[in-house]
């Protein structure tokens, strides 16, 4: 696991067992929150370690961004902190996390000590503010990637948690395409000092308009060649041959692991483009 402070209260933990997975942990005054966990428990355990250790304070919250696994599963290790996320968050993870943790604990023996934790502050439409000591925390729906997912800004320090709303290669197989365009439209012109995505390195500020230009191009890119293939006289073959670099993204982020991803988004566009010739 690597770490890195990007502000003088913030520090930032980049898994080495999954996709570069990030999560973060903001310095208060009145303790520490910790935004999203890491995969697996051992990588939280050490995230845990150095607050309690090396920090020494308590976490005070744990901010879930989204129910994915990869961003959720450690937050049991903080006990007795609050947790916050939005509503669908704890539904999804009370539906759909609860199912998917059973099914990782069969594979990975690893994670049966790992039990799931449901946020019990919620919210929704609008802008949360948390206040606490020094620090203000504003978090804000940022649908797309998945329904749930949401943002969180420190104030203080012009640092965004973009969670997977930002990530190398835009992902919305468990989201929605129109949602994500104009969650990342939204995320223009904020003057953000440092963005850290949920995956992959840190987005310093005169680098993050044109990640975000560049995310949207792809996603431009990505639904012209899917609608090409869906009009094409073998269309299944024509989605297989779009290629992720055709797109403008490269093969090679997330450690190799972006054309997979590729992939998977051209046939959820593809489903979700071919519904209205279907009605």
């Amino acid at each position: 696991m690597q770490r890195e402070r990007v502000a003088d209260d913030i520090y930032v933990f980049t898994s080495d067992l999954y996709v570069q997975v990030t999560a973060g942990v903001v310095v208060t005054s009145e303790g520490a929150v910790v935004i999203d966990t890491l995969a697996y428990p051992e990588e939280t355990r050490l995230i845990k370690r150095f607050i309690e250790s090396r920090l020494r304070m308590s976490v005070r919250y744990v901010v879930n961004t989204h129910f994915h696994a990869d961003h959720t599963m450690g937050t049991c290790f903080f006990e007795g902190a609050r947790v916050i996320g939005h509503a669908l968050c704890r539904d999804l993870l009370e539906k759909r996390g609860r199912e998917s943790l059973e099914q990782a604990k069969t594979n990975a023996p690893e994670m049966r000590e790992v039990t799931l934790a449901l946020p019990d502050i919620v919210f929704e439409g609008g802008v949360m503010n948390l206040h606490l000591g020094n620090k203000t925390l504003q978090l804000w729906s940022t649908p797309g990637h998945s329904p749930d997912s949401i943002v969180c800004l420190v104030k203080e320090d012009r640092t965004l948690f973009a969670a997977d709303t930002l990530m190398p290669i835009p992902y919305f197989v468990d989201g929605n395409y129109d949602d994500f365009v104009e969650s990342l439209n939204r995320l223009r012109n904020h003057n953000f000092e440092n963005v850290v995505q949920g995956h992959g390195e840190i987005i310093l500020r005169g680098e993050v308009e044109e990640k975000i230009a560049e995310d949207l191009d792809y996603l431009l890119k990505l639904r012209a060649a899917v609608d090409a293939a869906l009009l094409d006289p073998s269309p299944d073959a024509a989605l297989e041959a779009i290629d992720i670099e055709q797109c403008g993204k490269s093969r090679i982020l997330l450690n190799g692991a972006a054309p997979q991803l590729h992939r998977r988004n051209v046939l959820a566009l593809a489903s979700a483009r071919r519904e209205p010739a279907q009605l």
